[in-house]
């Protein structure tokens, strides 16, 4: 994420590294989305990564985080990057926002999904045999273009690949600020009694720092304007259709709560895909232009 946009071309990285050739998803306006290609534009998400989470949001990184002011572990080796890229913007190579994708068919078995760092994954994977499914986190915006344009063609980003790879399930972790649980406590009550995955594919946490969420609250009532307070990713993938497992996991390290958001495919509302295109047509750009650097 040196300088957004140069005359000179610059070179592709090996296919034996993992990047995808060059290829413009979308674009809307200003701004391109398509995967990294390189390993310095990885490391400009995680530069990006690093501005967020710890500057803006307040984490506590590690001491080699702090030195090199990058967000990094060791996922990101076996992941791709999505990227939006402002084409006007003159630093770290114009890229703006970025999701982390994992796909299953590319995933490494000594690591697995990140999200098991928190959840076991076991009920979902064993109740969808032969599906396909694709991990999606380290989402973040820079805050210079933390607009709808920017989160609608990151979205459309995710959906294309989607489309294109027939994913069966998307599935991460969403953040809400903060490690109390009363500080949300209306959000997680809302998200128990309206949101919750069946019960035969529900992903129990994996720490001792976590909380049924419905039993979040001590009222049991709710308050439907409780949604409105919901961090606007998960109000994104609920409207999509998506559920989430039955506990929160306190990361203390991240000053986050975090709840795990499964979304079907087969199952997202057809007002969405009509809005993307079944076929990922809304920002999609001409062939000619798709492949230009």
């Amino acid at each position: 994420m040196q300088t957004a946009q140069s005359t000179k071309s610059k070179p592709q990285a090996p296919a034996s590294q993992g990047y995808e050739p060059h290829r413009i998803i979308g674009r809307l306006g200003a701004l391109d989305v398509r995967l990294a290609v390189s390993p310095e534009e990885v490391e400009a998400a995680q530069k990006l990564r690093y501005q967020v989470f710890f500057e803006d949001m307040g984490a506590k990184p590690s001491e080699t985080a702090q030195a090199s002011g990058l967000d990094q572990d060791a996922f990101d080796d076996h992941c791709e990057h999505l990227l939006v890229i402002d084409r006007e913007a003159e630093y770290n190579h114009g890229i703006v926002g970025t999701y982390r994708l994992l796909d299953s068919s590319k995933m490494c078995a000594s690591l697995g999904f990140y999200s098991q760092n928190e959840f076991d994954l076991t009920p979902l994977l064993s109740a969808r045999p032969g599906q396909r499914f694709l991990e999606l986190g380290r989402s973040c915006i820079a805050e210079s273009h933390r607009s709808r344009r920017t989160m609608e063609l990151a979205w459309h980003g995710v959906w294309s690949l989607v489309v294109e790879r027939k994913i069966d399930v998307m599935f991460g972790c969403a953040s809400f600020n903060g490690t109390d649980p009363q500080s949300h406590a209306e959000c997680f009550s809302l998200l128990g009694e309206t949101a919750l995955i069946d019960p035969q594919q529900d992903c129990p946490p994996r720490h001792a720092a976590a909380f049924a969420l419905q039993q979040s609250t001590s009222s049991g009532s709710i308050d439907r304007r409780a949604f409105a307070k919901l961090p606007p990713l998960l109000k994104g993938y609920l409207r999509l259709g998506a559920k989430v497992a039955s506990h929160a996991v306190i990361d203390r390290q991240f000053g986050t709560t975090d709840v795990l958001i499964v979304l079907d495919v087969a199952k997202i509302s057809q007002k969405y895909i009509d809005h993307y295109g079944a076929q990922a047509s809304r920002f999609a750009v001409p062939v000619e232009q798709a492949l230009k650097r």
